[in-house]
């Protein structure tokens, strides 16, 4: 199987590319049609391992999922049969734990084994169960089997107070809410705007959900049903990536189509650091006209710096004059690229912080017994060079391909499929632009 990449770097890229659409949309919203009474469509579905992988996973629950056109997908549940998901492709991917919604609503009962994904920290599952028992689900898991087994024998009702934000788990419970005869609260709600693109989905079908800052009020509807198909909007984590690309490679990038709000913070970020950014209606461009300089980031849900933009920052600081430091706030283990990064030659130390109250600072279950490392120090401009590298975890492949790209020389990266489980022909952008990237 084909799972490296071999790039050659080093010059300026310049060019046009169209974003996919969002990965973390679209994830959501195939499983959101298996509660539907109708057959869903939805339009600019990434295919990307992840979609893919989800698409399997269903069909094996007995709905139907196809692409009739390029990036249109078509899903059908009506025969969805099957209340356990299979463990093997359902361990691979973090949203089957999402699965719980439409399983309990067409069966009362269902088997979810603990969710998969990228090893990027211990993820905040103990508040999604807790959000679910709130509803009237119980659960019980079984750790010699991974799975979980909840039961809804009445429809959910109640209300929830998340002690931290959670973006998965705030999707689920808006799912579980979506159908019945209540009315729920969740509060402090995770406010991405992924989040509210699902919450527009469900209400262009029916359902009756209203935010109101960090609390989405739920009123329970029968049934949802599609009227028009649903177009996913464009990836702001992919065009984040591009735009550190075009920046650090010296180069000129534009893309489209991609709203400003979606990304108001790294833009801003951007503009302090003396990047070159032109906004206009629904594209982008990106150029360094200047030095960059260097600057701290710490990252957090939205509205601020997310954790997702944070690899590809670090390899946009070794190009700055100074010293930046990235202080992880999210989750516990996302610098699985520093070493790769070493090897190409960057500067980059793991240093200690001193945080008065670090169970209130981060954002994941902070355990006091645990050592963390949680903050590095990049040191800049670094003139990189090629290497051979390996993907720990999907933006971590998309920082380590920038990096390669900037860098002199040829660099191999291994492990590939990880990076296209979020990057939608990611050779064939590069190529687009002028970057030298072949896939062996």
């Amino acid at each position: 199987m084909e799972d490296a990449y071999v790039i050659t770097g080093g010059k300026p890229l310049e060019g046009y590319i169209k974003l996919s659409g969002a990965k973390n949309v679209a994830l959501k919203l195939i499983i959101a049609a298996l509660q539907f009474s109708s057959t869903v469509t939805l339009e600019n579905v990434p295919k990307i391992n992840d979609v893919l992988e989800l698409i399997h996973l269903i069909k094996l629950l007995g709905a139907k999922a196809e692409f009739v056109e390029s990036n249109t997908l078509h899903i059908d549940s009506s025969n969805l049969t099957s209340h356990k998901v299979d463990l093997l492709h359902g361990s691979k991917i973090r949203v089957s734990f999402m699965l719980f919604s439409p399983l309990l609503h067409k069966f009362r009962e269902c088997f979810v084994p603990n969710p998969g994904g990228c090893r990027i920290g211990a993820r905040p599952i103990d508040r999604i169960v807790e959000g679910m028992k709130s509803l009237g689900v119980t659960l019980e898991y079984d750790t010699t089997t991974g799975y979980y087994n909840a039961r809804m024998p009445r429809d959910p009702s109640g209300n929830y107070h998340f002690p931290k934000p959670s973006h998965t788990g705030t999707e689920l419970l808006v799912l579980l809410a979506s159908i019945g005869t209540n009315t729920i609260h969740i509060e402090n709600a995770a406010l991405e705007p992924e989040i509210d693109e699902l919450i527009h989905f469900l209400n262009e079908s029916g359902a009756r959900i209203q935010r109101e800052g960090h609390t989405i009020v739920v009123h329970g509807v029968s049934e949802l049903k599609q009227k028009l198909p649903f177009e996913i909007q464009s990836d702001r984590n992919e065009a984040v990536t591009f735009a550190t690309l075009a920046i650090a490679s010296k180069g000129n990038i534009a893309i489209s189509p991609i709203q400003e709000h979606s990304l108001t913070t790294f833009l801003d970020k951007l503009k302090h650091i003396g990047a070159g950014v032109e906004v206009s209606k629904q594209q982008m461009r990106f150029y360094n006209k200047n030095p960059i300089s260097s600057l701290n980031v710490e990252t957090s849900p939205h509205p601020g710096f997310m954790t997702d933009w944070q690899p590809n920052w670090a390899v946009l600081m070794t190009q700055t004059k100074g010293e930046s430091i990235i202080h992880e706030r999210v989750f516990e283990n996302r610098f699985s690229y520093v070493e790769e990064l070493r090897k190409l030659g960057a500067e980059i130390d793991f240093i200690k912080t001193p945080i008065q109250n670090p169970a209130d600072f981060f954002f994941f279950n902070f355990d006091p017994a645990k050592k963390y490392n949680q903050a590095i120090r990049i040191k800049g401009p670094q003139k990189l060079h090629g290497g051979v590298l390996t993907v720990a975890d999907l933006r971590a492949g998309a920082t380590l391909a920038i990096a390669a790209l900037i860098a002199e020389g040829e660099s191999v990266i291994n492990g590939v499929s990880i990076l296209e489980r979020g990057y939608e022909n990611f050779v064939e952008k590069i190529r687009s632009v002028g970057g030298e990237i072949s896939k062996i």
